[in-house]
């Protein structure tokens, strides 16, 4: 019985066709490193010219029952490559070249040319099981995948392909084509295989072949090699949150997350960004992204700037320019901002390539983006939900990949009864658009307050709400900010002072 892509071989000498006609007797290729018994094995046959040295190589193509399909001819001097009964492989599936003598069990070796397979068949005694390419790399992904059934019999099939680009390219190609666990990666020294043999560096191939690495897809480890990881996790400290109470809750901001800030409209969210935006810029030394989709670049940048002044620059008409420019200096001037140049609505695409610029063409560790229900309203025709969807997979994954910290402002939809602007609690229900938000942010902080309140001490007042906290798991009401109109700050009101202002 043959096993599964086993080839019976078949007894006698293969069979040509009228088609094909090869040249030449068998021989060693010397300046190949390659003996006689190697070309016996794969029918290789070699063509004289009248000073003795050998003009043409014959490669012929074998089909597994052994008739001969077409030959690839190796013109010595001029190392052109024409083939001769092409029409009978034309439109068809080709076997790997030397797939007629294998035994289709075991392990098998690919290599992308003809002398590269006889190259480590020759340095295996000729004692296991080597095939190639049929039209070299370009042909890696047809090749296998035609072949399929033939590679699959194998216990592990080792590609070495060549250390170039075009060998990378064939290998990517190819290494997730086979069944996981069979496709392995030999990694030599040196260009090729034939390059090894000519070395004479056999053992050193020998064992470069035994370490060849297994391919696991991407996203699959072993648990036993994550250890400097965890180690780099717990070690890694947070930058904490400018707010006590929220730091506490939180226990700081960690890189590689989406955090989601919410509100209805004129809750606290957009002063809150800012501060929190002076706040990273003050307690850190990294670059800083800030794409404020509903405010010219000055507006954004006189905000910046009042912080820095504990005045509302873009309100005191008084100060002059040259008082103006120390605060630009300060915060602006270091060079370490980045804005986004735009006013309105603007394209997912667009948004989500600004931002992986920032982060890797600007060195940003944290991303202000304020807010995304923007960018969903310029998707003409879009299904809102989907749209949403697409952009919190793309963030989540960019952050991951990044190690970036991502602030994403979203709005609510208006809940049943009170309005927010009324100061309604907020829930994940109320996140407008898709359910992807919660599911995809690490960190959702909600802001309340009461517009409407009678007390200016309460109008001003904004609770801060955590409604997911995937690091820590503690929710609810981290808490109260007090806004100075004066100034135009923002600061933390103390427990006691917060809970007789609810009262």
């Amino acid at each position: 019985m043959v096993t599964k892509g086993a080839i019976e071989p078949t007894k006698g000498e293969p069979k040509v066709t009228e088609e094909v006609k090869l040249e030449g007797v068998i021989s060693d290729i010397k300046d190949r490193g390659l003996s006689k018994e190697t070309c016996s094995k794969f029918g290789v046959t070699v063509v004289y010219g009248a000073d003795g040295s050998i003009d043409k190589h014959y490669y012929p193509l074998y089909s597994l029952d052994r008739q001969l399909l077409s030959a690839k001819i190796r013109i010595c001097k001029t190392k052109a490559f024409p083939q001769i009964g092409t029409e009978n492989t034309r439109g068809a599936k080709k076997p790997l070249w030397g797939q007629h003598v294998c035994r289709g069990k075991g392990k098998l070796t690919v290599t992308e040319g003809e002398i590269d397979a006889m190259s480590v068949s020759e340095m295996w005694d000729n004692k296991w099981d080597v095939v190639s390419l049929v039209d070299g790399s370009g042909s890696a992904a047809r090749d296998v995948r035609d072949n399929l059934d033939f590679l699959e019999g194998y216990d592990e099939v080792r590609f070495c392909f060549d250390m170039d680009e075009a060998g990378d390219k064939a290998w990517e190609a190819v290494k997730d084509i086979l069944e996981p666990g069979k496709a392995f990666r030999v990694h030599l020294p040196l260009k090729d295989a034939n390059a090894m043999l000519v070395s004479r560096k056999l053992k050193e191939f020998q064992s470069c072949w035994w370490n060849a690495k297994q391919y696991t897809p991407d996203g699959i480890v072993n648990a036993a090699d994550i250890w400097d990881d965890i180690v780099e996790r717990r070690s890694a400290k947070g930058i904490p949150y400018p707010y006590g109470g929220l730091n506490d809750m939180t226990k700081g901001i960690q890189s590689g997350t989406v955090v989601t800030l919410t509100s209805g409209s004129g809750m606290g969210k957009s002063q809150f960004t800012r501060e929190l935006t002076y706040w990273l810029f003050r307690e850190t030394e990294d670059n800083i992204g800030v794409l404020a989709l509903e405010e010219s670049k000055a507006i954004t940048g006189l905000g910046i700037m009042s912080l820095e002044a504990n005045q509302r620059l873009h309100l005191d008409e008084e100060i002059s320019t040259e008082e103006l420019k120390p605060y630009f200096d300060k915060t602006l001037g270091t060079g370490r901002f980045y804005l986004f140049d735009h006013f309105g609505s603007t394209s997912e695409d667009n948004i989500l390539n600004r931002i992986r610029f920032m982060i890797k063409g600007c060195g940003c560790t944290k991303i202000i983006l304020d807010h995304l229900s923007i960018v969903v309203s310029d998707q003409e025709g879009g299904d809102e939900r989907k749209t949403i969807d697409a952009i919190m997979t793309k963030l989540r994954m960019i952050a991951e990949e990044t190690g970036a910290t991502i602030f994403v402002v979203v709005h609510l939809k208006r809940p049943e009864g009170k309005n927010h602007e009324e100061g309604a609690r907020v829930t994940l229900g109320h996140l407008r658009g898709s359910g992807s938000i919660a599911q995809l942010s690490d960190l959702v902080v909600a802001f309340e307050r009461n517009q409407q309140a009678e007390s200016l001490e309460e109008r001003n007042t904004t609770a801060v709400r955590v409604l997911k906290n995937r690091w820590v798991g503690e929710t609810g009401v981290a808490c109260h900010l007090y806004y100075d109109s004066q100034t135009g700050r923002m600061f933390e009101k103390s427990p006691a002072v917060a809970e007789e202002d609810s009262l």
